[in-house]
């Protein structure tokens, strides 16, 4: 019982931690830090190697380059499949020098490259949104 005790309290502690971590803090933080919504158009045909790339070689090189990935969806319309992200940024500056030197990244352009010889082109459209929280958003 005592064991089962110390790991929720351990656990309760490092969930305190990441949120404080994660929450800006300060007014001027919080009217900075943006948020990038991105959308893929991808294909029913490869969709799987799309994923594999994105989980094995985007997301690890975006990281490196200090980007925040909240959350990752697939999306169906009528139309198309959609692959939906969502990035965390602490201002528009930010994001732009990181998304530039992602962009020209050697190991990315390789794995690009390998992967659509491999598997056919893997995005078509790509739309993208920049976003501000309102000052009432919880």
């Amino acid at each position: 019982m005592q064991d089962r005790l110390r790991r929720w309290g351990l656990t309760a502690a490092t969930l305190t931690a990441a949120a404080l971590f994660t929450i800006p803090t300060s007014a001027t933080e919080r009217a900075t830090m943006i948020e990038q919504l991105r959308i893929y158009e991808i294909f029913e045909s490869n969709k799987d190697a799309f994923h594999a790339r994105f989980r094995d070689h985007a997301a690890r090189i975006m990281k490196t380059y200090g980007f925040d990935i909240a959350a990752m969806w697939e999306a169906k319309t009528k139309d198309r499949t959609e692959f939906v992200y969502v990035l965390r940024w602490p201002d528009e500056a930010t994001m732009r020098e990181s998304w530039a030197r992602f962009m020209q990244d050697a190991e990315w352009s390789r794995i690009k490259d390998s992967s659509a010889a491999e598997h056919g082109r893997m995005v078509g459209a790509i739309e993208e949104r920049v976003m501000q929280r309102t000052s009432y958003s919880p």
